[in-house]
């Protein structure tokens, strides 16, 4: 068996459920699927019991110690040559194992990731936060797109490596958020590169509203100068554009009473280029308005974990911590 897709599940039956039903339509069937239930309220036996017959499907439970320590839980049972790590809230189209396959072939990679983007199904405000998650305009490319102002570094929803190697590397770490970016950096100082694989894309829900993603972008702020602290000389000029960004969102705000055409012709200068680019992309005009609040959420809630984060950790010289830790899933 070549593959083992590997997906930590907390809380999501319907979630998991179009998974593997987007599992069963893969071209390449060369794959066993491990279910970590990470000490759910509401398992996913059933619909795992589902598929059971249909695909090479293995169900497991284990208390709640979050999803890093569950995708360990479930390599250590895997089979397959190479490991697939996937969150529950992707959907694969039907070519995604195929596409895998053929660019590993070509570049013999060790370790890859692959983009993600929005079904046509979701929500609009699914895809004005997918948007502002991708978009060149507000995380640099850095999240799996062509265009980048960074190095790639995969994330948990779309991550491939060579079992052996992440048997080597002692998987990924107790960290309680940016665990995957940690892992990717252990990879990389371990003497491999991890490889972008720009057709092996998955469709990625991500959060269904504002609050929540806040929440998400917000702990990401944090695990930056956690990470930093893990791995000195990581944090790149891209990772300060967001505080930079919310600083400046500030600074305009404040000057706003006493010059308010020219302090805030630049925050009306960027909600338009977000308007256009968005709408073009998602041939939407209400995706394009919303996803002016989604980029804004995304900057200014990375910036201000960062700078509480910077704040405790190198000036109080706090030990690492996550703000939303008890609302990790939600």
């Amino acid at each position: 068996m070549n593959y083992s897709i590997v997906v930590p599940v907390f809380n999501r039956p319907d979630e998991v459920d179009e998974l593997l039903e987007s599992l069963c339509s893969q071209t390449l069937q060369d794959f066993e699927v491990i279910i970590v239930e990470d000490g759910s309220e509401k398992p996913c036996k059933d619909v795992c019991d589902k598929y059971a017959g249909i695909l090479a499907l293995h169900y497991y439970t284990k208390e709640n110690s979050g999803p890093g320590q569950s995708r360990n839980y479930g390599v250590e049972r895997a089979q397959g040559r190479y490991v697939i790590i996937l969150d529950s809230d992707v959907v694969l189209p039907t070519d995604y194992l195929a596409a895998t396959e053929q660019e590993l072939r070509a570049s013999a990679a060790v370790a890859w990731g692959g983009p993600d983007a929005a079904h046509p199904s979701f929500t609009s405000v699914q895809k004005a936060i997918s948007y502002s998650m991708t978009s060149f305009f507000t995380t640099g490319g850095i999240r799996g797109g062509k265009r980048k102002l960074d190095k790639f570094f995969p994330r948990s929803f779309n991550m491939g490596i060579r079992r052996d190697v992440y048997q080597q590397l002692g998987g990924f770490s107790k960290m309680r958020f940016g665990e995957d970016v940690d892992f990717s950096y252990r990879i990389v100082e371990a003497g491999y590169q991890p490889q972008l694989f720009p057709t092996a894309w998955v469709w990625h829900k991500r959060r269904t509203d504002f609050r929540k993603f806040f929440r998400q972008v917000y702990n990401s702020g944090i695990a930056r100068i956690n990470l930093e602290m893990r791995h000195p000389g990581t944090m790149k000029l891209v990772h300060l554009l967001p505080t930079v960004f919310t600083l400046g969102v500030m600074a305009c705000l404040l000057l706003a009473p006493f010059c308010r055409a020219l302090s805030l012709l630049p925050l009306l200068f960027y909600c338009l280029l977000i308007f256009i680019d968005s709408a073009v992309q998602n041939k939407s005009l209400w995706v394009g308005v919303l996803s002016i609040p989604a980029a804004f959420t995304q900057l200014m809630g990375y910036g201000l974990g960062f700078m509480e984060s910077w704040w405790k950790r190198c000036v109080l010289r706090q030990d690492e911590f996550t703000a939303f830790e008890k609302n990790f899933y939600k």
